[in-house]
């Protein structure tokens, strides 16, 4: 056996050992989700389903043909029929899966309709809420415990130490993408995703009708599980010399979204203004600071579709993909999806994310592909770092 396959066998076991040190690890008793054998793993995002009644509720926002025969069946048969193209490794959804207000009084029925081609593809995959999903028969915080019951499902009600912060909201929380199967980095989060409940409607006087905001106990939370994650990447065996990047995804988009206007600023498209918080809490401002995060994704309004970056976080809509939502005729549905591509190093394996892609998928005709652009690279030579040097192996005289 070479000297490096071995010191890699001996690392290995030693993570086993400790890995019940750390809390982040903690958290999961259930499938880990890892980058696959080819160093990719792609992530599909669903927003705004609005989802209804099923075949009993009409569709908005379509031309006069397509009226008399479009229902929310139509969203399910695009998700279906985006799974089954795309076979990502986790699927999204950002929020406004099901519409409340008037239309459902059954939210456990309605979701078990929503999320049924993500159920029924086997797939992983997780929610957040928006600001129409508890306007029903259940509460922010009784619909994410029912989400958590479902086949196939990685959401979580809130993070295990969530009492320490005193977090505010229902669905917050992190997944790490692990490296694959014999990656050196095979223990260690390479990607790493934070889940935000971004509230529903302000609780303050004068502020009716305006949309809720990422909290500071929501932020202190996020900096802590980051700068965790940031020190396990670090750390002995394989201790990495960056940070490992990070997506955020939550259904209302931080007021920084509004900063975008000009075509030439975005890919994409603005066809209504930002409907953000009225108060700026300062997320993207710690996002910033972290340097971590490289994509924020959100949904809420659903025909704008475009991505810019701002101080180096890519500030993303998804794009509407219900059709018991408001969309615009003509303007078909959409998904965005996500995909990170890890490095190879010099020693043949794979190493850490070498870039973050993107695209969007309609539901058109063609099924069309479109807007493909890439987020963010990391734009070094592939090298990874294992600690050593390789005349560090050398007897010393």
């Amino acid at each position: 056996m070479r000297t490096l396959d071995l010191f890699y066998v001996l690392c290995v076991s030693l993570i086993c050992l400790n890995l019940s040190l750390s809390p982040v690890y903690a958290f999961y008793g259930r499938r880990q989700l890892r980058f696959n054998s080819e160093g990719r793993f792609k992530i599909l995002q669903v927003s705004d389903m609005h989802y209804g009644n099923g075949k009993d509720k009409n569709c908005a926002n379509v031309s006069p043909a397509e009226f008399p025969y479009c229902s929310d069946l139509n969203t399910t048969t695009f998700l279906q029929r985006t799974i089954a193209f795309e076979n990502p490794d986790l699927i999204v959804f950002s929020g406004d899966n099901v519409y409340g207000i008037c239309e459902t009084t059954d939210a456990a029925k309605t979701m078990n309709m929503a999320f049924a081609p993500a159920i029924e593809s086997g797939i992983p995959w997780v929610a957040i809420l928006g600001n129409h999903d508890q306007e029903s028969d259940m509460t922010r915080e009784t619909l994410m415990k029912y989400i958590v019951t479902l086949p196939n499902t990685l959401s979580q009600v809130n993070p295990i130490d969530a009492w320490k912060y005193q977090i505010d909201g229902f669905g917050n929380y992190n997944l790490q993408i692990e490296g694959p199967f014999g990656s050196p980095l095979f223990f260690k989060s390479l990607l790493n995703l934070y889940l935000l409940d971004g509230g529903d409607y302000t609780k303050l006087g004068g502020f009716s009708y305006n949309y809720d905001w990422v909290k500071t106990s929501q932020q202190n939370w996020y900096e802590h599980t980051s700068k965790w994650l940031e020190f396990e990447y670090k750390r002995w065996p394989f201790p990495q010399n960056t940070t490992a990047p990070g997506l955020v995804y939550l259904h209302i988009p931080v007021p920084e979204f509004s900063l975008f206007n000009k075509s030439t600023e975005m890919t994409g498209v603005r066809q209504e203004k930002t409907c953000s918080p009225p108060i700026n809490s300062g997320f993207f401002t710690k996002l910033v600071e972290r340097g971590e995060v490289k994509g924020v994704f959100s949904g809420h309004d659903h025909i704008n579709d475009f991505c810019g970056e701002l101080n180096g976080v890519n500030l993303c809509y998804a794009g509407g993909a219900g059709y018991h939502g408001y969309g615009k005729v003509g303007w078909a549905r959409r998904a965005r999806v996500v995909e990170a591509q890890l490095e190879k190093t010099k020693y043949g394996r794979w190493g850490a994310v070498d870039t973050i892609k993107t695209w969007k998928r309609l539901d058109d005709q063609n099924h069309s592909l479109i807007d493909t652009q890439l987020l963010w690279s990391k734009n070094t030579t592939a090298e990874a770092n294992f600690g050593f040097s390789c005349g560090s192996l050398l007897p010393r005289h």
